[in-house]
């Protein structure tokens, strides 16, 4: 697995690097944010680990910047920083991080969970698995999802890694309400170490691409004090 990490202090950036490798990963190192965006472009990881305070383009505009490229490799993000509150968090989620740590952390729990965002690929696995709603059609194996609305021509969804896990997850069970703890379990796996409210912030997003009126969703509905339940026929 190929690992860029962007962090512009060296002795941090070193102690990640060592880590990893140690645990047989491949890593890259960029100094700063416009470095980091040139490196993904010649040559797309499998995961980044984003500092947020980089100079050039701070992490968050890289986040936002990679998850804007339609069609480029879409890696897992781990954003890195030195800000505890809680709005740093909820701003790192909401532009396209997997996940989230603050500094000081432990090598040891940044390669857990490093490899739990990457294994996440690894989940679906067995054969070649195809499954059908109404107005969706995922393909599991071709990693993509497609939405006909009515008589209108089936449109190709863009979605980032996890929104395709989790429209998948939702198209595979219409009907199931699903609880954050369900969703981060079928997602994430059991090394997941960050707030569960990341759920509410991909869900979001999701409904964003799929739904003809996000305000008002057809297909992601809330269940009030439970989670969210996924309506739509399925085809036999």
């Amino acid at each position: 697995m190929d690992i860029l990490i962007v962090e512009d202090e060296s002795e941090i950036a070193q102690l990640i690097q060592h880590s990893l490798e140690k645990e047989g990963f491949f890593c890259r190192v960029s100094r700063d944010g416009v470095n980091a965006l040139r490196m993904f472009q010649e040559q797309p990881p499998d995961l980044i680990i984003l500092d947020l305070m980089i100079p050039g383009l701070d992490g968050l505009e890289v986040c936002a910047r990679i998850r804007q490229k339609p069609g480029v490799k879409d890696p897992y993000i781990l954003m890195l920083t030195a800000k505890g509150e809680e709005i740093d968090r909820v701003i790192g989620l909401s532009t396209g991080a997997d996940d989230y740590m603050v500094k000081p952390f432990s090598p040891r729990e940044l390669v857990a969970r490093v490899r739990a965002l990457l294994r996440r690929s690894l989940r679906q696995g067995g054969q070649h698995q195809v499954n059908r709603t109404q107005h969706f059609i995922v393909d599991v194996e071709q990693r993509t999802a497609s939405r006909q609305m009515d008589s209108q021509e089936p449109e190709i969804l863009d979605l980032t890694t996890l929104e395709f896990n989790l429209l998948s997850t939702f198209v595979s069970n219409p009907g199931r309400v699903w609880n954050r703890t369900q969703l981060i379990d079928k997602l994430w796996g059991d090394n997941f170490f960050g707030d569960e409210r990341v759920v509410d912030t991909h869900v979001a997003r999701l409904r964003k691409k799929i739904e003809p009126d996000p305000a008002n969703p057809a297909f992601i509905k809330t269940v009030v004090g439970v989670g969210y339940k996924f309506e739509d026929s399925p085809v036999v």
